[in-house]
């Protein structure tokens, strides 16, 4: 599975069954887990947030300058 169907399994999934919603909003790594067999590891720290009609997020992946091994590792998180 790649991590970009991941994302769009884990929205739908929040959309269609509030209980996992619920859970996605208050334990991320245990949701996705549970519903997706997907362990996040320790050391990632992990945010869920929801947007509505008038709160909206924008994320900033780290500057590949500000990564440790000089490469950008945005395709682990999505």
């Amino acid at each position: 599975m790649s991590l970009d169907s991941l994302k769009v399994q884990i929205i739908k999934k929040a959309w269609a069954e509030p209980e996992f919603k619920k859970t996605l909003l208050d334990n991320p790594k245990l949701a996705i887990k549970e519903a997706f067999g997907v362990e996040i590891p320790a050391e990632i720290e992990l945010k869920v947030v929801e947007e509505s009609k008038s709160l909206y997020y924008l994320t900033l992946p780290p500057s590949p300058e500000d990564v440790v091994d000089g490469q950008s590792n945005v395709e682990i998180v999505w």
